[in-house]
């Protein structure tokens, strides 16, 4: 190919005598696009020359190329080097999300880090005997987004095998055969920072080689157009490239939570109605974020968001009990059965992948039958339970409230939820954040013995029962008297959850029958409930110092 030359288009600091004009005619040969390259350069911050319109300036030096690039003396690395190259070791980006591996870096990551690792100075060319000064007496790079340190395991990772092997293994990656021509691998086919940034062409802003303003240069790479809501859709919203507070996972706070409250705070000019930050700070709480790196929450030690919500293919629509809300996203879960799921159909296959460890479930009432496992007091073989698997087994409940019906099928959020939240009559968030009403429940629910009975100190029962109908022993012939006449909690009584059918009967365990044993104690050594038709039962035990002894009903 026959070079063509137009040294008037160059800056007028690059214009050079002769022989450079000729070497960079050999340079053209190669890199015809060069004479473009070196002209878009001169207004952007990698001008480092004098007349530089960044911060970091020469103190006198016209060239503008010469602090990357020159004809004579560069080492042998293409374009006409004029750098040292760093040999520190980096410490590399990873996590467990990531299936390839990053090495140290290579090829043209290599030469962008003699600068932005700040371990050589700015004006520390090749081919001047003397360091170039720097306005202000700058050497490196000043601390700050440009500068990267030799830490990168905060920033997007380079350097590492970019294939159609990879992508099969990541589903969330493209096949690098679609990826857009602004977007190039090296030869040996790596991501490298020269497949993001254009140290020549600013145009885009940040040396991007492609407009990123709706994470068009993201998803060159990435799949992220599942999502409906908006600003889940912009990579930037959430996701930094470079020097990230979290480390892995590139996050714009220090971890998910803090990520996510960026927005989810509930504070003027935020997502309105969101006050998710509010709940995290009351009695009881889903918030015990992990530390810096890590990403996914622990059952036993970390609460994370992305443990119930997957921000990626969350959608704004809703959903009906128990079919889990597209709010949630598509997130893992634990089914019925106890086998992990990859994502969840429904609400409660969420609740169980932390709530069927008995560390996350110490329960505040002591209990005759103890069962630390939610999944097996809420399956549909449970000897009785509130319906959050299926509708529940007793077809006799005159005290549900409409449109509550025995064959509806309830959601865990309907008890476990913000007491401040939209569902419980006020206007902060759904869902289970935070209550000032333990165990993290929608509204209040008094265990203690001797509490006097009140619409607000049982609240939680009757949002689903007609306290009316209660007190008019409609469904038992003794509730008035129980709860009324001598205080009685109903949790003295039943179990919120159910009764599961590997510990209890039909016969003595029926309607949540379990009783607070700090309350109700044996009789004779009998503590004991029997079921024995409609409307019909006997206790074997003593409460409140009274002797039931198989006293009917």
């Amino acid at each position: 190919m026959k070079a063509v030359f137009f040294p008037h288009i160059l800056p007028r600091r690059c214009q050079f005598s002769d022989s450079v004009v000729l070497a960079l005619l050999l340079m053209c040969a190669v890199i015809p696009s060069f004479a473009q390259q070196i002209k878009s350069i001169e207004n952007s911050k990698h001008n480092l020359s004098a007349s530089g319109p960044g911060a970091i300036r020469a103190s006198s030096e016209q060239e503008v190329c010469i602090f990357c690039h020159t004809p004579h003396n560069a080492s042998p690395i293409q374009p006409a080097w004029n750098r040292n190259n760093p040999v520190s070791a980096y410490i590399v980006y990873s996590s467990q999300s990531m299936d390839a591996v990053a090495g140290q870096p290579t090829g043209s990551s290599k030469l962008c880090l003699s600068c932005h690792d700040g371990t050589i100075a700015v004006g520390s060319v090749l081919s001047r005997d003397q360091e170039i000064m720097m306005s202000g007496g700058t050497h490196a790079l000043p601390a700050g987004k440009s500068n990267l340190g030799t830490d990168l395991s905060d920033d997007h990772p380079i350097s590492f095998r970019y294939d159609s092997a990879l992508a099969a293994k990541d589903v969330k990656l493209k096949d690098p055969g679609q990826l857009p021509q602004q977007v190039k691998l090296d030869k040996r086919g790596e991501m490298q920072c020269t497949s993001c940034h254009d140290a020549h062409d600013d145009a885009n802003g940040a040396f991007l080689v492609m407009n990123n303003a709706n994470s068009e240069l993201c998803a060159s790479c990435h799949r992220i157009a599942e999502t409906t809501i908006a600003s889940h859709a912009n990579c930037n919203s959430c996701h930094v490239a470079h020097s990230s507070p979290s480390g892995p996972y590139l996050l714009t706070g220090n971890n998910l939570s803090d990520t996510c409250l960026k927005c989810h705070s509930g504070q003027p000019g935020l997502a309105q109605g969101t006050g998710v930050a509010s709940d995290l700070n009351k009695l009881s709480r889903h918030d015990n974020p992990p530390p810096r790196g890590v990403l996914l929450g622990d059952a036993s030690t970390y609460v994370s968001c992305n443990d119930c919500h997957e921000p990626h293919t969350m959608r704004s629509q809703t959903a009906v009990a128990p079919a889990i809300s597209p709010k949630l996203g598509k997130v893992s879960g634990v089914n019925s059965a106890g086998v992990v799921v990859v994502a969840a159909q429904y609400q409660y296959e969420v609740c169980f992948k932390c709530h069927e460890t008995a560390s996350v479930n110490t329960r505040a009432i002591s209990r005759q039958i103890v069962q630390t496992n939610p999944r097996l007091e809420f399956a549909p073989s449970a000897v009785s339970y509130h319906p959050v698997e299926a509708p529940g087994k007793n077809t006799n409940v005159p005290s549900l409230r409409p449109p509550l019906t025995t064959a509806s099928i309830i959601y865990c959020t309907d008890c476990h939820a913000s007491d401040t939240s939209k569902a419980a009559g006020s206007s902060g968030a759904n869902g289970p954040h935070g209550s000032n009403s333990a165990p993290l429940l929608i509204a209040r629910y008094e265990a203690a013995d001797f509490t006097s009975e009140s619409a607000t100190a049982y609240a939680l029962c009757y949002t689903c029962h007609e306290r009316s109908s209660i007190l008019s022993d409609e469904s038992f012939p003794f509730h008035k008297k129980h709860v009324v006449d001598s205080r009685t909690p109903c949790s003295i009584c039943h179990d919120g959850h159910g009764v599961s059918s590997t510990q209890g009967s039909v016969l003595t365990n029926a309607h949540l029958i379990n009783f607070d044993i700090t309350a109700v104690t044996p009789l004779g050594g009998k503590l004991e409930y029997r079921s024995l038709g409609a409307n019909h039962g006997s206790c074997t035990l003593t409460c409140h110092g009274q002797a039931h002894n198989n006293t009917p009903y």
